[in-house]
Formats: C-alpha cells, structure tokens, sequence
C-alpha cells in the first residue's frame, strides 16, 4: 500500500497481488501494440497516484499472460476491472472517458463490498484445459 506506480502482475503473481490483496484492486488487462491502452495510460497512472492508499493498481499484458485474460474473459483491450476481496465486480473496455474509469473506482469503494455479496465466488476448478 501506498506505491502510487501500477504493479505489474503476471499468471504467476495474480493470486497474491489481486485475489489476495486486502484492499480493492483495479487492474488495466492492455497488449503492447494497443493503441487504446497507450492513451489510457496516463490516467490510469494519474489515478494510482490519486488512490495510492485506496487501491492497488496493477496491469497485466494479455499477450504474455494468456491464461488469467482467458480466466478473467478479457477478449479485448484495454479491459479495466475491479476487484473486491479478490472477485471482480466492475468491468469496462475501451478507451472511455478518463471521467468514468474514475467513477468505477469510485463506485468500486463506495459499493464494492455491498456488490460483493451479492456475487459468487470464483470457482478455481474450472479450467480451459484439461
């Protein structure tokens, strides 16, 4: 808590950053060749540093971490989402307005655990392969 710079996470760094973090997370899911995320990015980096001590704010390339971005059913970037307790319960995808990434950040405090209660929890048996 309390680094403003996005942390960057991978399929093997997910669990603890995100599904174990105590406090809310955001995650920009981007590709290197994105255009979109690439104009993304400076709100996004803005708004780590406005909520350091609120929300984690983490990035995961999807070309590289193909596993969690189809876990996650991330079919296009840049996809934001965010996470209550380690469980999604807010998406958006596309370059929006910088305006409405931060209203989900702050709808994700103000209602993210009441939303939270009302969702099921991610069933880790379920897998694409096998």
């Amino acid at each position: 808590m309390g680094d403003p710079t996005p942390v960057e996470v991978t399929d093997s760094t997910w669990e603890m950053v995100v599904e174990q973090s105590k406090i809310p997370v955001i995650v920009m899911f981007y590709s290197p060749a994105c255009a979109f995320c690439r104009s993304m990015e400076p709100y996004f980096l803005q708004y780590s540093e406005e909520y350091k001590d609120l929300v984690v704010f983490a990035r995961l390339d999807i070309t590289a971490n193909m596993w969690t971005a189809e876990r996650y059913g991330v079919r296009g970037t840049p996809t934001f989402k965010f996470f209550c307790l380690g469980r999604p319960v807010s998406e958006m995808v596309g370059a929006v307005y910088p305006a409405l990434l931060k209203r989900m950040v702050d709808e994700g405090l103000k209602n993210g655990e009441t939303c939270l209660k009302h969702t099921t929890s991610v069933n880790y048996d379920i897998t694409g392969y096998g």
